[in-house]
Formats: C-alpha cells, structure tokens, sequence
C-alpha cells in the first residue's frame, strides 16, 4: 500500500469517528418516543431521584483515559506506533459507535426511568392525565431509561481495553496460560465497568433490564471493534494488530519473490 492510500485510509477512518461523535452529540438531546405510562405502573416509576454515583464527566474521563494510558504503556515498552495507533482507532470507534446505537435506541423505546415521576412532578401532586410540571429538559432525560448509557459506554471502552490486555500478555495463548497476574489483569477492566453499570440500579437511574442489556450492547460492540484491529486472543498473533502483520507477510513475500527472480 502507498503512502497516499495510507493517508486516504487513515483519513476515511478519522471521518467515521468524527461522523459517529457529531451524530452521537446530536441525537444526545432529541426528543424521544414518550410512552403512556398506566396508573397500576407507577410503582416503577416512584424511586427518589438522587445525584449519579458515578458521575457522566467521570465516565467520559475513564472511558477515553484508560484506553489511552494502557496503549501508552504498551507503546512506551515495545515503541510500535502502529500498535498504539491501531488501538486507538479501534477503542474510540468501539465507544461512538456503542454511543450512537445505545441513543437510537433510548429515542426509539422511551421507556421512564425509575425516577421519572419525581422528574415529572417535584411537587409529588401526580395526575392520572401525567401533565408534568416538572423542568421539560428532566422530564424529557427521564424518558430514556432503555438502554443504560453508563453500561454500555463502560463495557464498549474497558471491553475493549480487556481484550486488548489479553491479545498483548497473549493471556489465552498455549505460551501465555498459567499466569494468574495476566488473567487479573484482563478482568480488572471488566470488573471495573460491571462496578460502573451496577451503580444505575443504585441511584435509580436505571432499571435492572436497562443495565443488562446496555452492559451486553457494549460488549459486543467492544468485540466486534477489537477484531476489526486485531486477531483472536486464542491466536498466537494476537499481540500483533492486522496491518502490522499483514505489512511483515508482504515483505516476506516480496523477499521470496526476489529470491526467485536472483535465481
């Protein structure tokens, strides 16, 4: 591959990213589906409404930072560029795409948070007619419950950063196994997102369903955006991202092809 489709590809794949985030930062305030909710479901809807646990610009740091330190300790030990790059590319897609969908979704469904009707009516006087009184940005984040925001943003990012881990100790390589440090530290990321999720049914902010389906959302996202960059961590290549292993074949093959050509 030339230089100039190098940079051609490199620049359709920032273009993707930059298309995913704009589309995510917009659809982040529509108005969703506002689903009719009945008299004998209220009770679902009757939590107090309290302050995240884990706070948004929390999750927004940890998400996007520790991808980053982790390729950035990678880099700094084995200084492959293009690891760190192929690992950057493939965390950030993971998150805006697990964005853009997870809001599709909470504008399709609407479903109420279990809050919702605190949102709906601060002064706690509630109508069977549900004609909210309540501020109309609240009450319109109150309709979108389905799925949590949280869970799958946290299982896209440290889903990711979990595999990634893996394919470089090569955790679940015949080479790689009996090293109980190595599989820590691949379920350290995991435990930290489950943590992250856990907190939305916490704080009412979610319902269980909500968190679940998020959490899986995200994870096959993650998986997905991972196998985009990098081979199976079953394989003894997993430590290498695609085009960096793909660029040594090429170069054996053309040192075969001149080996022949000398002959």
């Amino acid at each position: 591959m030339t230089s100039v489709n190098k940079s051609q590809k490199f620049a359709a794949e920032i273009g993707v990213r930059l298309f995913l985030f704009v589309f995510f930062y917009i659809s982040d305030d529509a108005t969703p589906y506002f689903r009719k909710i009945q008299p004998e479901e209220f009770w679902l809807y009757r939590y107090p409404r309290t302050p995240s646990y884990y706070p948004g610009y929390l999750l927004w740091i940890t998400i996007l930072g520790v991808p980053t330190i982790v390729a950035t300790i990678y880099f700094i030990k084995y200084r492959d560029k293009t690891d760190w790059q192929q690992a950057i590319l493939g965390v950030v897609l993971s998150i805006y795409l697990t964005a853009s969908i997870t809001n599709c979704i909470k504008l399709a469904v609407g479903r109420p948070r279990p809050d919702f009707l605190e949102r709906c009516f601060p002064d706690g006087k509630i109508n069977n007619e549900l004609k909210c009184k309540g501020h109309a940005a609240d009450v319109i984040q109150g309709y979108k419950s389905f799925p949590s925001g949280h869970s799958s943003f946290a299982f896209s990012s440290f889903g990711y950063v979990a595999l990634y881990i893996a394919g470089k100790c090569q955790c679940f390589t015949l080479k790689g196994r009996g090293h109980a440090y190595k599989l820590c530290m691949v379920v350290i990321p995991l435990v930290w997102a489950t943590l992250i999720a856990a907190s939305r049914t916490a704080d009412f902010h979610h319902h269980w369903q909500d968190v679940i389906v998020g959490s899986i959302l995200g994870l096959v996202i993650s998986y997905i955006c991972y196998r985009q960059y990098y081979p199976s961590v079953y394989r003894s290549n997993c430590h290498i991202p695609y085009i960096s292993d793909n660029t040594s074949r090429d170069i054996e093959l053309q040192l075969i092809k001149d080996h022949i050509n000398m002959a």
